[in-house]
């Protein structure tokens, strides 16, 4: 899923009704984040120097093996979250900005509330 497939779809969730679609796009992104080791890297993404972080830099701060961040890193890029550069041995993620913004609009009725 690209951003934009998501900026285009997510209004908020009581500005009307989401078609079959939308709900899908945002669904995913739902579960891409509903796993704390994914919010925190995210997080941890977010607030990075350059706005970027290596896969390597980000196993220790979550206690977990290379392989394993590299799934959930994974699953936040197919999700259209972070994107991914490889960068000789090394894959370097950010968080896609206009992916959270959808995400917090669709969001802001209800946080509001």
């Amino acid at each position: 899923m690209s951003p934009s497939d998501l900026a285009g779809c997510c209004s908020p969730l009581n500005g009307g009704v989401l078609d079959d679609e939308a709900a899908v796009r945002l669904a995913g992104m739902f579960k891409a984040l509903a796993d704390p080791a994914r919010v925190k890297l995210v997080s941890l993404i977010s607030a990075a120097t350059d706005g970027e972080a290596c896969v390597c830099d980000l196993t220790a701060p979550l206690g977990l093996s290379q392989p394993t961040v590299s799934h959930h890193l994974k699953l936040l890029a197919d999700a259209g979250i972070l994107t991914r550069e490889q960068r000789g041995r090394w894959a370097y993620y950010r968080v896609v900005p206009e992916t959270l913004a959808a995400t917090r609009r669709a969001l802001e009725p209800l946080l509001a509330g």
